[in-house]
């Protein structure tokens, strides 16, 4: 087994995951931005659609990680339990927080009660709490494949998987409302891709994550590709009759995007931890939260105080737009963005700090 020490390429991968999370984030202008920078509109997926999933299966990783060797070695359930618990209300509370900070600075923003980071908190406690009071492989393949069929066998059964009229759309219309990503008063219809009833299978998500965490403890590599082959291809056969769909979480997205991610992470950690390539993106990966957060509150602080449109306008659109056209300025943009708050989390790796929520 490998040790419950931090291994090198999750680390990069996290941290990759975060910069491309920044990417899509932050473009400069969003009237002009790439396709492949942006979620698809419904059914489909872009490269955009990829980022959150892989995030959460490298939290489903990083809790085998965490507490595989201490579930091995007989550890008390409580305590982790506990601490499990405490750490996913934690990241809920602070995506709350940044909803709020947004809500206040942004003109015409409305407070969000669920979000990334809620997602992120729900799922690794539910996870955390699964692995420690049901740690056989056995039955936590069970429990994702009763999540992917039963969710499947809601959406088709609650009507058509159509924006506004789907089930998990009626669900959040109902629970969340005015609290919801998108709100249409005239219609009083909700929508949030990161909304109730798609949590569950993002639950899934996390649970493969940590079943590709066992096989990495395991260093059996060979498991960990087949796995995510397997995955990938059962996810494509799937889409045929329910569509691949990031904000319906589909129970097909789920397998097609762990199965891209556990390739990935063969990928990456045959390069980085066998290979010895440079681990690069380590320096987000250990303050992926921290860099999260940091960005959120640096764009409504930009926007909310007007100073975005003027430095964009300045020193991207007005000089390059001229030589590259309107897109290639949006995305240096967010090139830049990201590459700053690398360079802080770069330098916040030199000096040992660690954020942890």
């Amino acid at each position: 087994m490998l040790p419950a020490s931090r291994i090198s390429s999750i680390d990069a991968l996290r941290g990759l995951t975060v910069a491309a999370m920044l990417l899509v984030n932050d473009a400069g202008d969003w009237s002009h931005v790439y396709p492949w920078l942006e979620h698809a509109d419904w059914h489909g997926a872009t490269p955009a659609d990829f980022i959150f999933p892989f995030f959460l299966l490298i939290v489903g990783i990083s809790i085998q990680l965490a507490l595989g060797a201490k579930i091995d070695a007989g550890a008390p359930a409580r305590p982790m339990a506990r601490a499990v618990l405490v750490r996913g209300a934690r990241i809920f509370l602070l995506g709350l927080a940044l909803h709020g900070a947004a809500a206040l600075l942004l003109p015409g923003r409305d407070f969000r009660l669920l979000g990334v980071l809620q997602r992120i908190g729900i799922c690794f406690a539910l996870a955390g709490l699964l692995v420690i009071y049901v740690p056989k492989a056995r039955a936590q393949w069970a429990i994702v494949a009763a999540i992917l069929l039963g969710y499947w066998a809601l959406l088709t059964a609650g009507g058509p998987l159509l924006p506004d009229v789907n089930l998990a759309d009626r669900i959040d219309t109902a629970l969340l409302g005015r609290l919801a990503y998108q709100f249409n008063p005239a219609t009083g219809l909700a929508r949030d891709p990161e909304g109730v009833l798609s949590t569950l299978p993002a639950l899934a998500t996390t649970l493969l994550g940590m079943r590709a965490g066992a096989w990495l403890r395991a260093r059996n590599l060979r498991a960990l590709l087949w796995g995510g082959l397997a995955a990938l291809a059962i996810g494509g056969l799937w889409s045929l009759v329910l569509p691949l769909n990031k904000q319906l979480w589909t129970s097909s997205f789920v397998l097609w995007m762990a199965g891209l991610g556990m390739l990935a992470v063969g990928v990456g950690h045959w390069l980085i931890d066998r290979q010895g390539w440079p681990d690069l993106g380590r320096c987000l990966g250990i303050n992926a939260i921290a860099a999260y957060a940091g960005a959120w509150l640096a764009t409504c602080v930009l926007e909310g105080s007007g100073a975005m449109a003027p430095l964009y306008n300045s020193m991207f659109r007005a000089p390059l737009t001229p030589l590259m056209g309107p897109f290639l300025p949006s995305l240096l943009f967010a090139a830049v963005f990201t590459g700053l708050f690398w360079l802080a989390m770069h330098g916040f790796e030199k000096r040992g700090w660690r954020i942890t929520v």
